[in-house]
């Protein structure tokens, strides 16, 4: 069976305005593709500077068939590795995150320095030379607090990101916080039905109480449909923008990645049962205007983030097969703020851990019908699914591009 083939024709063949064939979601021959194609030659967001603030702090993450460590070297620049030991393939750091002066394989004792080198490897003879044996690099990049990392051997250029983004986001400060929670939960369902069902908010009235105390169901709220035409939206720009806060609605022209700051619902501040401040410390000192909503921050496949007045909230997506995704929350406060002092974790985090629950269930059953026989794709509501629409156009073209041999990705193009 051609699986690349069967996959162009029907993405070529793919009717505007629908949700995809059922292979898509649930075929794992479909998820090898998007593994290879997207996964391991893109740009993936995998953590937080603020995470390793000193060096020898790591942590570890696996994309696919690939381990991987991101570390702080003793120059304080972040690096990342496969971690995978040059000598019989051990994986070298084995806890989630941890602190080392040097990075030691547990299997035969090869240890290695933090910017990836070998330093020693015992008795292995005269003619072994440490030079060709330290641990293979991988890509990575830091922006605004952010750590991305690609598994290509030639990656595309990160400026046309880093260009676009970091004005948004440097007031923020997000490389001098400090993590204040975090948790993963999985979803068993595909990737792509994680991004669909967090790109409306056709559903939220219905699913999430604690979520619309705050957050504005108005389509025009998620950035893409008619956001320079709603009134509302183009004031709060006016009103952050003064304040030294870039704000209007950017995104790059393939449609991966883009950056707007939006309102809350009139009066709120956070995402708090009560619309007021979880945390008494504002995230950052460059940031003295009140009401200035949400910054949200979407890079295709793998982030969609919230960045407040007073704490940030970076969502990370790790798909673990053709339907079983890992999302990751991480909650993130200025850095002196004293947790019992300054906030209570329990109201910082309650109402995006009532959201992420709530939608892990809606994926779910998304999941579990699809499966059945009869599923065929359905129509988006043009009136509040156009993120949805836009999530799929750039999976579409994106995949085409890709399954057709176009020789760099459409992330590309500045």
């Amino acid at each position: 069976m051609n699986v690349r083939g069967d996959m162009l024709r029907q993405l070529q063949a793919r009717r505007d305005g629908f949700s995809l064939q059922q292979p898509f979601y649930i075929d794992p021959d479909y998820f090898r593709v998007d593994m290879e194609e997207i996964w391991y030659r893109d740009w993936l967001f995998i953590g937080h500077d603020c995470e390793i603030p000193r060096a020898g702090n790591y942590f570890t993450a696996q994309i696919g068939d690939y381990p991987l460590v991101v570390v702080r070297g003793r120059d304080g620049v972040i690096r990342a590795f496969h971690n995978t030991c040059r000598h019989r393939g051990h994986r070298v750091c084995t806890q989630e995150r941890g602190a080392a002066a040097k990075l030691v394989c547990p299997y035969h004792q090869w240890t290695y320095d933090l910017d990836g080198s070998l330093v020693f490897a015992r008795q292995m003879g005269a003619e072994f030379d440490k030079a060709d044996f330290g641990m293979k690099p991988v890509p990575c990049e830091t922006v605004a607090g952010y750590i991305f990392i690609c598994l290509a051997a030639e990656p595309a250029d990160f400026a046309p990101m880093r260009a676009s983004i970091e004005p948004y986001m440097k007031p923020h400060r997000l490389s001098e916080a400090k993590v204040a929670h975090r948790t993963t939960i999985i979803e068993k369902g595909n990737w792509k039905l994680v991004w669909e069902n967090n790109r409306e908010c056709y559903h939220c009235a219905g699913n999430h109480p604690e979520l619309c105390r705050t957050y504005p169901e108005a389509p025009t709220a998620t950035g893409v449909q008619g956001a320079k035409d709603d009134p509302v939206i183009v004031e709060h720009w006016q009103h952050c923008e003064a304040a030294g806060l870039p704000s209007e609605f950017r995104m790059d022209p393939s449609g991966q990645f883009r950056v707007a700051r939006m309102p809350l619902i009139q009066g709120a501040e956070s995402y708090t049962m009560t619309g007021q401040p979880a945390v008494r410390k504002p995230l950052s000192p460059d940031v003295a205007t009140s009401q200035i909503g949400t910054l949200l921050l979407f890079h295709y496949p793998t982030t969609w983030n919230h960045i407040l007045i007073d704490h940030a909230i970076s969502f990370r997506v790790l798909p673990l097969g053709p339907e079983e995704t890992a999302v990751t929350t991480t909650w993130l406060v200025n850095k002196d703020a004293v947790e019992g002092v300054d906030y209570d974790v329990e109201e910082l985090t309650h109402v995006w851990n009532m959201t992420n629950d709530q939608d892990r269930a809606i994926v779910e059953e998304n999941a579990f019908g699809i499966r059945s026989p009869v599923y065929e794709p359905g129509p988006y509501s043009v009136e509040h699914e156009g993120g949805v629409m836009q999530f799929v156009e750039w999976y579409a073209n994106f995949m085409t591009g890709r399954l057709k041999g176009e020789p760099m990705p459409l992330s590309a193009v500045a």
